[in-house]
């Protein structure tokens, strides 16, 4: 009986001994094995080391890195893909991807619902992470970075997600890849990402119910894009230097029910694009409580635009506060809401009775930017001495003066307050500017404008409030 018992003791003791050495091996390398290996549901804890990738997961279980284990395609094809739902992928670092735009070479490429991928970094991938009918997912908590020596129009999306809605997409930090692209994907919350030094940093198209909130959106060509979608909101989010060919900080194109809300727009060539923007007659849109500073022009608008309700913004020192793309009657917007108007720089008027309105109406109707609205190459004079005659001999010669684009019967004389924003963490020069710019217009010395004696100054410390 003494003799069974110690070997079946010594049986057990063999076979940890074995499951310990198989395990050890397997950190060596074959990550594929361990999770072929594991059962559904379990926890396969990826020990420090360098695996190799092109791995499938085809059951649900949770694949968690202790002390950024590295899994490495060696640049060729996908380094991680999942066909099963309810798969968690944390704490690695997924690297080295291929090159292929037709084979959609990914870091974290997701086939299936329910899946959630947090805190993991991405190096030298094609494709960050990529949902392709993957509703219900995760994305929080990575760093995504690109294949930085490809052309930029040749690099995959950082993100991209396609029909794959309910999903949410907070905290990442995407870095010089192609798009952030989400099409036909409904219902999804995309909140305090950092995107920088991409093309567009977030691409929508055929994506209703949209929530765009605490972004930050620097140093890309075009900060936002949308198009053919309805109930997007976008709010809190900062859109700092967007400066290609484009340049807009929010474009859309054929938009319906829309907000845009409590945004600082800074330093692009244009803050706010609209082109054809609410696009159904009974739709509208909504644009209210943003800063506008510094752009080359705050607000742009295809004359035909319609049906928006602008109020409460503040246009800071933007080179044209407001600006039309072409030829044509731009008319039909509310530029006030019970009283209230938009805080503008250039306000030369007075308010007599201290509401904190001011009692005369204020027109953007600048006969020299209105002309390079028509002849863009006429900016080339941007400045110069011919350009400021121009503009005198409009105030002089009321016969020249154009038809106002804007006019606010209700401009505010003090600048609307905004709730303050998070940090910049991304370390790009984009970031510093913009919040360079936001030092700079916190401590700008504004005067009230009365018709007293003796003008208030505001404090610096009023104005940072």
């Amino acid at each position: 009986m003494r003799r069974v018992a110690a070997t079946l003791v010594l049986g057990v003791l063999a076979g940890v001994l074995i499951n310990v050495t198989t395990r050890a091996e397997a950190a060596g390398g074959d990550l594929q094995t361990m999770i072929d290996s594991a059962e559904p549901g379990s926890v396969v804890v990826i020990e420090p080391g360098v695996y190799r990738g092109n791995i499938t997961i085809e059951k649900s279980l949770t694949l968690r890195g202790v002390d950024w284990p590295v899994v490495d395609a060696g640049g060729s094809g996908t380094v991680i893909t999942i066909t099963a739902p309810d798969v968690t992928i944390e704490g690695l670092v997924v690297r080295s991807s291929g090159i292929s735009l037709d084979r959609e070479d990914s870091g974290i490429s997701v086939r299936a619902p329910r899946v959630t991928v947090v805190g993991n970094r991405l190096e030298d991938v094609l494709f960050g992470i990529y949902l392709l009918g993957a509703h219900d997912s995760t994305i929080s908590d990575n760093i995504i970075g690109a294949k930085e020596d490809i052309y930029i129009a040749s690099r995959g999306d950082g993100l991209r997600l396609w029909e794959s809605e309910n999903s949410v997409v907070e905290r990442n930090v995407v870095r010089n890849g192609r798009d952030a692209v989400f099409w036909f994907t409904d219902d999804v919350i995309i909140r305090d990402n950092e995107i920088t030094g991409g093309r567009y940093g977030l691409h929508f198209m055929y994506s209703d119910r949209i929530v765009v909130e605490g972004n930050h959106l620097v140093d890309n060509s075009v900060g936002s894009y949308m198009m053919y979608s309805v109930g997007v909101e976008f709010r809190n989010n900062v859109f700092a230097n967007n400066t290609g060919p484009s340049g807009y900080g929010i474009g859309f194109k054929d938009m319906d029910d829309y907000i845009v809300e409590g945004n600082r727009f800074i330093a692009n060539r244009a803050g706010l694009y609209l082109d054809n923007s609410p696009s159904s007659a009974n739709a509208e849109g909504l644009v209210r409580n943003n800063l506008f500073a510094y752009n080359q022009v705050g607000a742009l608008f295809l004359p035909a635009v319609k049906n928006n309700l602008i109020y409460g913004n503040s246009f800071i020192d933007n080179v044209e506060q407001v600006g039309v793309t072409s030829t044509g009657t731009f008319k039909d917007n509310d530029w006030s809401l019970n009283g209230r108007g938009n805080y503008w720089s250039d306000f030369a008027g007075y308010d007599a009775d201290g509401d904190g309105v001011g009692d005369v109406v204020y027109r953007v109707d600048d006969l020299y930017n209105t002309l390079t609205d028509k002849y863009p190459d006429l900016q080339f004079f941007q400045d110069t001495p011919a350009a400021k005659a121009i503009a005198l001999a409009a105030k002089m010669f009321p016969v020249l003066r154009p038809s106002p684009l804007v006019e606010d019967y209700f401009p505010l004389v003090d600048r609307p307050q905004l709730p303050p924003v998070r940090d910049l963490e991304t370390g790009s020069q984009a970031p510093a500017l913009a919040l360079a710019s936001l030092i700079m217009l916190a401590g700008s010395v504004l005067i009230v404008r009365t018709p007293s004696r003796h003008r208030r100054t505001r404090t610096t410390k009023e104005a940072m409030a």
